[in-house]
């Protein structure tokens, strides 16, 4: 029956009351040595979030995601719908970098990297103890009538949450769309472009739902990451976690009382204090075990070791550990699950730097007219008819571009003129001509190599199928 009871707290959620109604979070303001650590990765994560889509690497954005046309910028690398498998092998890597660092740190990803934890714990809920207090006064506030002060704080609290969040949409736009076209957009104003700025108002209203109420349900309901960590993690994982052997002992866990000898009381070190669930910003409790909502922010990491600082005991109650660690005493190692999914990411960074190093500066694609046969013109000259696509995918334009057949003996004839330009970053399209003499053919449909040219100098090799009247030689 006590097994029974003490596994309850998983058939909860905390963020739901026992009416199935949402129980407010109240998280204790956090300090110590850890929380140190993650403001200082955070802000600069925060930089890098904002300012990336307005920092350029030859020409091209650090960091773009235009879906409607289909255009990345990774790192200043392009990718254009022709690329798009490197784009997706460069997703897998990602996938396969968060796994591997989740079977051996946990979800160490959610409370020092994710977007969501940043803003909402490093921007949204400071904000928060700056107008509202810490924990004690926020409750007090929530239950008191709405007086002066309570609409004040509410007003102000609720006006600077919508400009950060309209701040954040502007940034997510300037992803979408590129920073070059959303800073022409706010010059030109926002009537030029009322359904760029219904967008993103949209965006706003969805990021201030998010930080303003939602919060911690995102991690909690809407993000798959914590189920998958449920999947990826094994004994060995490195967790935010509390080390039952000592804090439980052989009596379990006491109040603190001066001057009492709790090992000769069979006590552990655990004070039952409840810091570490006060101070959690998805309140649960650590010492129930490994649990999907826990981000490994590490806040009852710094708050226990305050505690137990307080009263003369070893820090360490509450860190990281693997559950291995705590029952066995192991250290950590380097487990073939760790070594599979490392070598997974070699091969295919590996690749990945190979197929970009491979990769051309123009993509060429020259294909029949659909529904045109040749043409049989005076000498045995036969004649197809072709359309070309020329997709420049550098900074610079490339200038005097001009075809050749390099497979057979024969001529291009371009629709207009003979020698063009490919704006950078941009691609240049047309009709052209091939003429080749039947004598040459092999048969109906031969298989042509055409080289493009800028200049004298071949910048790229393209083939096409040529049909002919079939040879009876």
């Amino acid at each position: 029956m006590a097994e029974q009871d003490k596994e309850n707290f998983r058939d909860s959620i905390g963020t739901i009351s026992k009416e199935g109604k949402r129980a407010w979070v109240f998280p204790k303001k956090p300090s110590g040595r850890f929380y140190k650590y993650r403001k200082l990765v955070s802000y600069f994560l925060l930089a890098f979030l904002i300012f990336s889509p307005f920092i350029k690497v030859n020409g091209n954005q650090f960091l773009m995601f235009n879906v409607l046309e289909r255009r990345f910028n990774i790192f200043g690398f392009p990718f254009w719908p022709q690329d798009f498998h490197l784009f997706v092998i460069s997703m897998i890597i990602g996938v396969i970098f968060i796994a591997l660092f989740t079977v051996a740190f946990g979800r160490i990803f959610c409370g020092w990297i994710c977007p969501q934890t940043i803003f909402m714990e490093m921007v949204f809920r400071r904000i928060e103890f700056w107008i509202d207090g810490d924990r004690p006064a926020q409750m007090r506030l929530a239950k008191q009538p709405w007086n002066a002060e309570k609409i004040r704080k509410r007003v102000i609290k609720w006006i600077i949450f919508f400009l950060i969040s309209f701040i954040i949409a502007n940034v997510f736009l300037a992803y979408l769309i590129g920073s070059d076209r959303l800073i022409q957009y706010i010059t030109d104003g926002p009537m030029a472009h009322l359904s760029t700025l219904v967008a993103l108002l949209v965006f706003t209203g969805v990021f201030y739902f998010i930080f303003a109420w939602f919060r911690e349900q995102v991690c909690i309901i809407a993000c798959p990451y914590g189920r998958m960590q449920g999947v990826l993690l094994d004994n060995k994982s490195i967790i935010v976690a509390y080390d039952h052997k000592r804090g439980e002992a052989e009596n379990g866990r006491k109040k603190f009382r001066k001057n009492e000898d709790r090992e000769a009381l069979g006590h552990g070190d655990c004070i039952d204090c409840k810091q570490c669930v006060h101070v959690c910003p998805t309140n649960i409790d650590i010492r129930n075990g490994t649990q999907l909502e826990c981000i490994n922010c590490t806040a009852c990491i710094d708050e226990c070791d305050t505690v137990m600082e307080k009263i003369n005991l070893p820090k360490g109650l509450i860190r990281y550990a693997s559950e291995d660690e705590i029952t066995k005493k192991e250290k950590f190692k380097f487990t073939p699950r760790l070594k599979g999914y490392s070598a997974v990411l070699f091969i295919l960074t590996g690749v990945l730097i190979g197929m970009l190093f491979l990769r051309n500066d123009l993509e060429a694609n020259i294909l029949r007219l659909p529904g045109q046969l040749y043409e049989h013109k005076e000498g045995n000259i036969i004649s197809n008819v072709y359309t070309y696509k020329l997709i420049n995918k550098t900074t610079k334009e490339i200038e005097d571009v001009s075809f050749k057949l390099l497979s057979h003996n024969g001529t291009i004839k371009l629709v207009t003129t003979d020698n063009f330009t490919v704006p950078a970053q941009d691609l240049a399209e047309g009709t052209l001509f091939i003429e080749i003499n039947n004598s040459a053919l092999n048969g109906d449909k031969d298989k042509l190599k055409i080289g493009v040219y800028s200049g004298d100098k071949l910048i790229e090799t393209t083939t096409a199928r040529f049909l002919a009247p079939r040879s009876y030689n």
